[in-house]
């Protein structure tokens, strides 16, 4: 009876031991506007992150960090190798081996896809996705001789398919072709519509494969996270925002130009803490446990131009969150004006570094 009762518990224990042996992360930060989303070419791209900053963030606390690239900085528009982008690449990860930091490499923005573009001829046009198999298998014979504890591999930053069975579809192609040159890589999978914590019930993970983490990126509320942001309608958004609590007061709403309330409108009256973050990333939660996979948040971040205290109010509650459901997560982003932990100039946000390293 001792012995039946000692191999239940142990088979219980196998089937429930954490996912991922090889590729373990806790805290991490993206490496952005270097290899992806950035002008820098030359000495100002080399200069803009280096050996240092790889010892600086391992010496923060951190123990990865993950590295987004975009096609047209790492491949023209023939496939050819870009060598001296390759080169910065794989310097990065020599460094990080050499510091004891592991690198997510993240295939961020494609000339086929861009999250927030119009047109995105990778959904509909066969060449463009044979094209980006072959990214991605050019990639994986590259770095294929990094070892699977250092490197992992994101298959797409934030899909925009119109139909998640496109994604669905594309996403498990390239995974079968990564497979073919590497069968134990950690692949990082992340849900349609941005990596949206609301598509992960439409996501499908290929089968009977350990080696995943399933990734979803958080900017909830959106008119807090994106507050007067250029880029998106916000930067019409004229009225104050609040967190914790109700974030655009009906009494602020009533004062607000018919445009500004407009957009305001879907946050207006309701209520933003800790209980909403997380109650919104329990889809993600529980796919992860059914099958049996690791969770990551590759992104989360609120940019500067909220009120400080309430923004760095919501970074403890993010950080906290994840950390109470064993959610690996990378801060957007390591340097930058804007959302960075290291400002432009190279003074550091030292409250902001120690809600997100949490020591």
């Amino acid at each position: 009876m001792v012995i039946i009762t000692t191999l239940l518990c142990y088979f219980l224990t196998t089937a429930t031991t954490p996912p991922n042996a090889s590729f373990k992360i806790t805290k991490g930060t993206n490496i952005a506007h270097w290899l992806s989303q950035g002008k820098k070419r030359g000495n100002l791209r080399a200069n803009f992150f280096t050996e240092n900053d790889v010892i600086k963030i391992k010496a923060l606390g951190f123990d990865h960090i993950r590295l987004p690239i975009d096609e047209e900085q790492m491949w023209d528009e023939e496939n050819n190798k870009n060598q001296e982008a390759f080169q910065l690449l794989e310097n990065a990860i020599n460094w990080c081996e050499k510091h004891q930091l592991k690198v997510i490499v993240d295939l961020h923005i494609l000339r086929s896809h861009h999250f927030n573009a119009k047109e995105k001829p990778l959904w509909t046009d066969e060449k463009e996705q044979l094209k980006f198999f072959d990214l991605w298998k050019d990639l994986s014979n590259t770095l294929k001789g990094f070892s699977n504890e250092l490197v992992a591999y994101e298959l797409m930053n934030e899909a925009v398919a119109d139909d998640p069975e496109q994604w669905n579809s594309l996403l498990n192609k390239a995974f079968a072709e990564i497979r073919q040159i590497e069968p134990e890589r950690t692949i990082i999978i992340g849900s349609n519509m941005w990596q949206s914590v609301d598509t992960f019930v439409d996501l499908k993970v290929p089968k009977n494969d350990p080696n995943i983490i399933l990734s979803f990126h958080y900017y909830k509320p959106f008119l807090f996270s994106h507050y007067k942001t250029s880029w998106t309608e916000l930067k019409n958004y004229t009225g104050p925002v609040n967190y914790p609590g109700i974030i655009v007061t009906q009494k602020n709403l009533k004062k607000l130009s018919p445009e500004a309330k407009k957009i305001a409108q879907q946050w207006a009256g309701k209520n933003f803490d800790i209980r909403f973050i997380e109650k919104s990333i329990q889809a993600p939660i529980k796919k992860a446990k059914e099958l049996n996979l690791a969770l990551y948040c590759g992104e989360f971040g609120i940019f500067n131009t909220t009120p400080k205290k309430d923004r760095l109010k919501w970074y403890e509650d993010i950080v906290s969150v994840l950390q109470k459901n064993n959610i690996g997560y990378a801060n957007w982003n390591y340097k930058s004006n804007s959302f960075g932990l290291i400002n432009d100039d190279g003074t550091e946000n030292d409250k902001l570094i120690e809600i997100i390293v949490n020591k």
